[in-house]
């Protein structure tokens, strides 16, 4: 069977990058092709998103697709773009951007959870959507721009997730992807669309956002003005699990249903693939979200803290080019047992981060980490205590049997944290690939274009495609 050559574009909430995948029929092998960062950008009091130059990178990744696979003798079958959740862009119906999209650390939201259900009940809204609460969910973001009388939203004629937006820039056709949408806080499980009583809350039509599609369906092709400006012919543009993590959950190495899956990154994402949603009175307690996976499944989880306290220290102590594996070592040098709760709100975006954690501390009666060794060994820890208290409670809503958990994404590479996972779980901690959302945006592609026709066929292909670490406790 020939070769077939596909390009995700992976849009995290740090950094973005770009893979040329091949695919010979039993297995996927990719090569990262480009790699850029953008940064939050403070405009007015306000962080948005830089859109223009995420797209401008996407385009140099085009470009340089079409390079690889012209020196092949190929051409490229697809194209898959995933991105973070919640946060959303503004066009005019000319195609232009109506205003740069807000970005989900935007201090805006605080207290938007609770300035919105003073008018709509929550146990309502999580009864509609299944949705954890969280500030920036884009109910919350939406419902914040019309109290504060934003005109962006009234003035734009689309408004498109993140992955969906991209997509409109290259094709010039507007869908709302599923799995991306089902982040939002706005859509309904039981109808398989965004929720008209909730729409109404905040003043927005149905027709405001593009047409829902499954993961698999073809956006469209690239627009003439993208193929001249790529090298690229009419590639088809195939609306992956826009999601990032709906993506990387798809891409997991695994032969039986019985495991939990924790998607590492600058979030932490843990929960499993369940046949439906569950929406119930302990669910709502406990906080957990439904979102939307691939035929029909249900990513049940919980959004818990990654490596985001890790990477804020690292910058502030002028460790941003140290080894990782180094300095993941160093906690080895140390004896600080301090827990802190990185899920605590003094976490989130604080000026300093070193600082939030001594006077976490001090408030807790915590001994105060004082050297980087410190530092690593609390935050490491700390993450692991909290991946197994939720693991608990992930068992407690669910009855099926978890036997393993399947770390994923970047934070698989740490040895030293996947061991103390391992050891705070209980279970064996089954590490890798490190780019599953890459590889599930791809095996997307390769059900877009009739080559994995179900989940189980592209889970083989997951497996053929990977290697994998297991640190048992």
């Amino acid at each position: 069977m020939d070769k077939t050559y596909h390009l995700a574009i992976d849009l995290g909430a740090t950094s973005g990058r770009s893979i040329l995948a091949t695919f010979d029929g039993e297995k996927v092998e990719m090569d990262e092709l480009t790699r850029f960062h953008y940064p939050m950008l403070p405009v007015s009091g306000h962080l948005f998103w830089n859109l223009p130059l995420i797209y401008q990178e996407v385009l140099k990744a085009l470009k340089v697709a079409a390079s690889r696979v012209q020196e092949a003798g190929a051409t490229l079958s697809t194209i898959g773009i995933d991105t973070w959740g919640c946060d959303v862009a503004y066009f005019y119906a000319d195609g232009s951007l109506a205003g740069l999209p807000y970005c989900y650390r935007d201090t805006h939201t605080e207290g938007a959870v609770d300035a919105y259900t003073a008018n709509v009940p929550r146990r309502e809204v999580y009864a509609r959507t299944g949705i954890q609460f969280m500030d920036f969910n884009t109910l919350f973001q939406l419902d914040t721009l019309r109290r504060n009388g934003a005109k962006v939203i009234d003035n734009a004629d689309l408004i498109l997730w993140m992955p969906d937006a991209v997509a409109y820039m290259l094709t010039g056709n507007a869908v709302t992807e599923y799995t991306v949408a089902s982040t939002s806080q706005m859509l309904n499980p039981a109808t398989g669309d965004l929720d008209e009583v909730l729409l109404e809350s905040i003043g927005l039509p149905r027709s405001k956002f593009g047409p829902m599609v499954q993961p698999g369906v073809t956006i469209g092709t690239l627009t003439p003005q993208i193929q001249e400006a790529s090298g690229l012919g009419a590639v088809p543009v195939i609306a992956v699990a826009g999601h990032d993590t709906a993506s990387a959950v798809i891409g997991v190495p695994t032969p039986d249903p019985n495991y939990a899956y924790l998607s590492c990154g600058t979030w932490s994402l843990l929960g499993i693939e369940s046949p439906e949603a569950i929406i119930n009175d302990k669910s709502f307690g406990y906080n957990f979200t439904n979102e939307g996976g691939i035929d029909g499944t249900t990513r049940f989880l919980k959004n818990i803290c990654g490596l985001w306290i890790f990477e804020r220290v690292r910058a502030e102590l002028g460790l941003q080019d140290a080894d990782i594996s180094q300095l993941a070592a160093s906690c080895n040098d140390s004896t600080c047992d301090t827990l802190i709760n990185p899920d605590d709100p003094a976490f989130a975006n604080p000026k300093s981060m070193v600082e939030a954690i001594k006077v976490y501390c001090a408030a807790h009666g915590l001994a105060t980490p004082e050297s980087t060794a410190d530092y690593v060994r609390v935050i490491y820890r700390s993450l692991a205590h909290r991946v197994a208290e939720m693991l608990g409670t992930l068992r407690e809503l669910h009855p099926g049997a978890i036997d393993r958990l399947h770390v994923i994404g970047g934070g698989s590479r740490n040895s030293h944290l996947m061991k103390m996972i391992a050891a705070e779980t209980g279970i064996p901690v089954v590490a890798g690939p490190a780019e599953c959302t890459a590889l599930g945006n791809v095996l997307v592609q390769l059900r877009g274009c009739g080559r994995a026709e179900s989940l189980a066929r592209m889970r083989d292909i997951a497996v053929n495609s990977t290697e994998t670490i297991t640190y048992k406790p």
